[in-house]
C-alpha cells in the first residue's frame, strides 16, 4: 500500500532535500548563510536531528568543562549554543509523543537549567496557567539588579521557541534596560509537548495570560510592557494586540502578516508540514478550512490601540510588500514601518544595519520609545532603508509606489 502523504505538496520533498544538500539551507532559500551546524553537512531532511544533536553534544561537553573550571562566561556561551542545537535537533520531528523528540527536548531543558547556573543575570522559568491544567512556559530574563523596568514579551516564530532569544552570553535587553520574557505560545516548544494547539484564538488568550502575569511582577513597570513578534510571531503579536489592549507598544517584525496567503501555498512545503503539527491536524483539507483560512490580520488591525512598528524585507516571500503596505494603512494608531531594501526572511546580520540584526535596532527603538525621546506619530512614517545606507534614522522617508490591491513588482 502506498503511504498517504500529509499534504499534497509533500511530493516535493526531494526538491527540499536537494536544496538542503546543495545550499546548506532548510528554508528561506534567498539567504546565502547556511542553516546547519558549522562543519556539518545534512544531505536530506532526515539527517537534521542527528547533525544538530551532534553539535549540541559537543557544545554541552565544552560548557561542562568550562563550568567545572569556573569559567562561567565561556560556559554560558557554550550552553547558549547547546540550547540552540538541541532545540534545532528536536524541532523537525513533528509527531506527537515521538520518543526521540521527547529525549532531545529533555536535553534542551537540561541545558536551559545549567545555563541559569552560569549566566551573569537571573533567568527564571515561568509557568502561566492556561486551559485544562496546562501552562504557557516562559523564560524570564531579568536585569541583574531586578529593578523595576520595562519588559519586552518576545513572541517567537513558527520555527522558534522561548529558548531562541535572547542569548544569555549577549543579551541585548540588558544594555538597554529591559527585562525580556520569551514565551512558548500554542504550538511552540513546551506547548506542543503539552498539545496546546495553535488554533483559533489560543495564541491571543495565551498572550493575554502572560501579560496578566507580568503586571503582577514587582520587577515590571506594568504600563511599560512591549510586545515584540518575529516571523509568524509578527502575525501573532498583531492579533494579540488587537485582542488585549494592555501593552504600551507592539513591534511586528520579519513580516508574515497574512499566513493564509503565501506561506501555506507558494513557499516551502515544510512550513505547512510544521504548522499542521502545531495545530494538531493530519487532514490538509480540514486544516485549510478550519485553521489556515482565518489566519490573517485583515479585519483586526483597526482594533489595535497602542503605537505600532512594522518591520519587513522588501522582497520577503512570506509577506509580499503589498501586504505590508496594506497592513500599515489599516492601522489607526501612531505607527511606523521599516522596509529593508533587497532583504528577505529573516532579517539577521543584514548590510542595511551594518551587519547587525533587526533585534538590535528594534530594542533601540523601544528604548527611545519608553524614555520619551522618540514616539511614532498618528500621521505615521515609512522608512526605506537602503542596503548600503545609514539605517532607519537617516533621511529615508518613503512613499510606496503602489496602492492597496496592487502588486509590488
Amino acid at each position: 500500500m502506498i503511504r498517504k502523504l500529509r499534504t499534497e505538496r509533500d511530493n516535493q520533498q526531494w526538491m527540499l532535500d536537494l536544496a538542503l544538500n546543495m545550499r546548506g539551507r532548510v528554508q528561506n532559500f534567498e539567504r546565502d548563510d547556511i542553516e546547519v551546524p558549522a562543519g556539518k553537512r545534512a544531505r536530506n531532511y532526515r539527517m537534521l536531528p542527528k547533525v544538530w544533536r551532534e553539535a549540541a553534544e559537543r557544545h554541552e561537553r565544552l560548557a561542562r568543562l568550562a563550568q567545572s573550571r569556573g569559567a562561567k562566561a565561556s560556559a554560558t556561551y557554550h550552553y547558549d549554543h547547546a540550547i540552540e542545537a538541541y532545540r534545532m535537533a528536536q524541532h523537525p520531528i513533528y509527531f506527537d509523543n515521538h520518543p526521540v523528540k521527547k529525549q532531545l527536548y529533555r536535553k534542551l531543558s537540561e541545558m536551559v537549567d545549567r545555563r541559569t547556573q552560569t549566566a551573569d543575570y537571573p533567568i527564571e522559568r515561568v509557568e502561566v496557567p492556561f486551559d485544562n491544567g496546562t501552562t504557557i512556559s516562559c523564560l524570564l530574563h531579568l536585569l541583574p539588579d531586578r529593578r523595576r523596568a520595562p519588559v519586552v514579551i518576545y513572541v517567537p516564530g513558527m520555527d522558534q521557541s522561548k529558548e531562541v532569544f535572547p542569548k544569555a552570553y549577549h543579551n541585548i535587553g540588558l544594555a538597554r534596560g529591559f527585562h525580556v520574557l520569551a514565551m512558548d505560545g500554542p504550538g511552540q516548544g513546551n506547548s506542543s509537548m503539552q498539545k496546546i494547539r495553535a488554533v483559533g484564538d489560543n495564541y491571543e488568550r495565551a498572550g493575554a495570560a502572560v501579560i496578566s502575569y507580568l503586571r503582577k511582577r514587582p520587577e515590571v513597570i506594568k504600563n511599560k510592557i512591549a510586545i515584540y513578534g518575529i516571523s509568524m510571531g509578527s502575525y501573532w503579536s498583531l492579533r494579540l494586540s488587537s485582542y488585549d489592549h494592555r501593552a504600551a507598544v507592539v513591534v511586528s517584525s520579519v513580516a508574515c502578516f497574512n499566513p493564509n496567503n503565501t506561506i501555506f501555498t507558494q513557499s516551502s512545503p515544510r512550513f505547512k508540514q510544521m504548522f499542521m503539527y502545531m495545530a494538531g491536524y493530519e487532514d490538509e483539507a480540514l486544516f485549510d478550512e478550519e485553521v489556515a483560512k482565518g489566519m490573517t490580520v485583515r479585519g483586526h488591525l483597526d482594533k489595535i490601540q497602542c503605537p505600532t512598528l512594522l518591520v519587513t524585507g522588501e522582497f520577503d516571500p512570506l509577506c509580499p510588500l503589498e501586504d505590508a503596505i496594506e497592513a500599515y494603512a489599516d492601522l489607526k494608531v501612531p505607527k511606523e514601518m521599516w522596509v529593508f531594501e533587497n532583504q528577505y526572511h529573516p532579517l539577521w546580520s543584514i548590510s542595511n544595519l551594518g551587519g547587525m540584526d533587526c533585534h538590535d535596532y528594534v530594542f533601540d527603538w523601544l528604548q527611545a520609545f519608553f524614555s520619551g525621546k522618540q514616539k511614532p506619530s498618528k500621521r505615521g512614517r515609512i522608512s526605506y532603508i537602503k542596503e548600503q545606507g545609514d539605517g532607519p534614522w537617516a533621511d529615508c522617508n518613503w512613499t510606496p509606489p503602489v496602492k492597496r490591491g496592487q502588486a509590488y513588482f
